[in-house]
């Protein structure tokens, strides 16, 4: 009998997997692939607000013929009549459900729920641990540009300690042998991250003329109980705008998981920028999720 397999975080992927994730997702935005989760009920659970991942989600499992519940947390019982997370998980395997996509405020939450689960889980989010599928479909958006990213040097500019996203980007990328340059002040960005492979960086004009990506994160205001610096702080420091712009390589590219903050992270010229790919990381997420729930339903090499 085959594994139920999950997606928890980047490291339930092997190498092989990766690369086949990134195929079929080649695959699937060259023609569509017709009702592969056919007869599969996907239900997404989501505790945190989300545009880009819900929506993507719900596209990439309608593309695949997928039958799709979406559940607000005060549908469940967990809110009201006090259900424990593991009851919640077996319940609705009972009903047939094959997959289950979670986003959740709890570090550590969709493991919990993969722990009692009869089924597939996704992580679309646990606080600030883990982003797979966001890591998968920016990863892939640098492998479009720049298809072998050994060497290549990825920027992560702002608020790493909170970013879920980054912490699983800089997983992939180093595997993938990218130089991952780690951008911020101490109170965003610990100097503990730095590791094989990974350099924390202070000033952010200093790896901009070196840099083939730059990854703009916003900062997770929602996670800090005081804010450690002002804007006029950190916009002086690390926000990237017209006069930065022009001390990247003319092949250089932007990135940003969004939302993006006008003004804070970035200013409006970048918006302009011909190396932005906020819209094309946009894109990117419908396929790369279809892929995911694919392998996962179907399985592959």
């Amino acid at each position: 009998m085959r594994i139920r397999r999950s997606l928890l975080d980047l490291d339930d992927l092997d190498a092989d997997e990766l690369a086949y994730i990134f195929e079929r997702t080649a695959a699937f935005e060259r023609k569509p692939p017709g009702p592969l989760l056919k007869g599969v009920a996907c239900v997404n659970v989501f505790f945190e607000a989300s545009t880009r991942t819900f929506t993507s989600f719900n596209l990439a499992q309608l593309r695949l013929g997928a039958d799709v519940i979406n559940l607000s947390p005060r549908d469940l019982s967990l809110s009201t009549k006090g259900e424990t997370v593991e009851d919640t998980a077996v319940t609705l395997a009972a009903m047939g459900i094959g997959v289950l996509v979670v986003r959740h405020p709890e570090v550590g939450f969709p493991q919990r729920v993969a722990m009692c689960f009869d089924g597939h889980v996704v992580n679309a989010g646990d606080g600030g641990h883990a982003h797979p599928t966001q890591a998968l479909l920016d990863i892939y958006t640098l492998i479009d540009e720049f298809r072998n990213l050994a060497n290549r040097t990825v920027a992560i500019v702002g608020d790493v300690e909170h970013s879920r996203v980054a912490h699983s980007t800089i997983r992939g990328l180093h595997r993938l042998g990218a130089k991952v340059v780690l951008v911020g002040p101490e109170s965003f960005l610990p100097a503990g991250y730095a590791r094989e492979g990974v350099v924390v960086e202070r000033d952010f004009d200093a790896i901009l003329p070196h840099a083939d990506a730059v990854v703009l994160l916003r900062i997770q205001r929602e996670r800090f109980a005081e804010m450690p610096m002002t804007d006029e702080e950190y916009i002086a420091g690390y926000r990237l705008d017209e006069r930065r712009l022009q001390t990247l390589r003319p092949e250089a590219i932007v990135m940003h998981p969004g939302p993006y903050n006008r003004g804070m992270e970035l200013d409006e010229s970048v918006l302009d920028y011909a190396g932005w790919r906020y819209l094309k990381q946009v894109r990117n997420g419908v396929c790369i999720r279809m892929a995911v729930l694919d392998f996962l339903v179907n399985g592959g090499r």
